[in-house]
């Protein structure tokens, strides 16, 4: 991944108007259609507004309109560098930091997160190959038994490709009604799906697809190529950053604090910086 530094970010939107042509250029790279004029016109920059006007019927457009900027009234340039600073780290950043190094209300801080959030939520496609499957409880600590059936936690369940992809995704239970509409959704038949020893998983095989299993409950985690540590980590990367840096979050947002730390991760070998693949995002609303 090519690196992009503050210094980088800097020198590319020192202020709102950069910004506001950045948006401009990545919404109509050809050059803006004009619905009257029926075609691509040249447009100048409305003085004081945020709105470009066609140089030959006057209509006026709003890069922003669409976006996760429209109608905000925080400046550009803030709203960019809290997409940086979101993109520039592996367990998440808080909206309290944001606070902190912006200025901006922690209102504010929080809502702008959670609009940037939306937009990272992505179909990570199919998953074939070696594809390992698991669960995982999330939560404040809690009285009551620990492990699989945690009282009073959320459930996520994820498939990895090993060496690609993951998808990640809240859900009520970990029974097999629930999880193989999951797996058929996601893994293509015949890819070889390694899990552990729930029983949820036995009908894997009936399904069309190879079955390996880690017996966990046995102290085992590694036998060969039988292991499910690619999505353990990405487990253990999520549960770090929420308790690090975020220390609890709501059953209600948690899919897109899983939404940001998928993205990350499916994008983690993009060739371009994470931030422009953030920002490439602002229009996918």
């Amino acid at each position: 991944m090519k690196k992009y530094t503050m210094k980088d970010f800097d020198r590319e939107f020192p202020d709102d108007s950069a910004c506001l042509e950045w948006i401009k250029s990545h919404r109509w790279p050809n050059g803006i259609y004009c619905q009257k004029c029926q075609k691509i016109t040249k447009h100048h920059r409305v003085a004081n507004r945020t709105c470009y006007e066609c140089d030959w019927c006057g209509t006026q457009v709003y890069p922003t309109a669409g976006t996760i900027f429209h109608k905000s009234s925080t400046s550009l340039r803030t709203w960019f560098q809290a997409i940086y600073q979101m993109a520039s780290t592996r367990c998440g950043i808080s909206a309290k930091q944001i606070e902190r190094e912006s200025g901006v209300t922690y209102k504010t801080a929080w809502r702008m997160f959670h609009q940037i959030r939306k937009l990272l939520d992505e179909d990570a496609g199919f998953l074939s190959g070696q594809v390992e499957a698991d669960e995982t409880y999330v939560g404040g600590r809690r009285k009551g038994k620990r492990g699989r059936g945690a009282e009073g936690k959320s459930i996520l369940a994820g498939i990895a490709e090993r060496k690609g992809k993951i998808m990640a995704r809240k859900i009520p239970n970990v029974q097999a009604v629930t999880l193989m509409p999951i797996i058929r959704q996601q893994v293509l038949p015949e890819s070889t799906i390694y899990t552990d020893e729930l029983a949820s998983y036995n009908k894997l095989v009936q399904m069309g697809y190879l079955h390996r299993r880690i017996h966990h409950a046995l102290k085992l985690y590694v036998v060969g190529d039988i292991h499910t540590n690619t999505v353990d980590g990405f487990w253990s990367l999520l549960k770090r950053g929420i308790v690090g840096v975020y220390h609890t979050v709501s059953d209600k947002h948690l899919q897109s604090y899983v939404d940001e730390y998928v993205f990350r991760y499916n994008h983690s070998k993009d060739e371009k910086p994470m931030f422009k693949t953030f920002l490439a995002r602002i229009s996918s609303l």
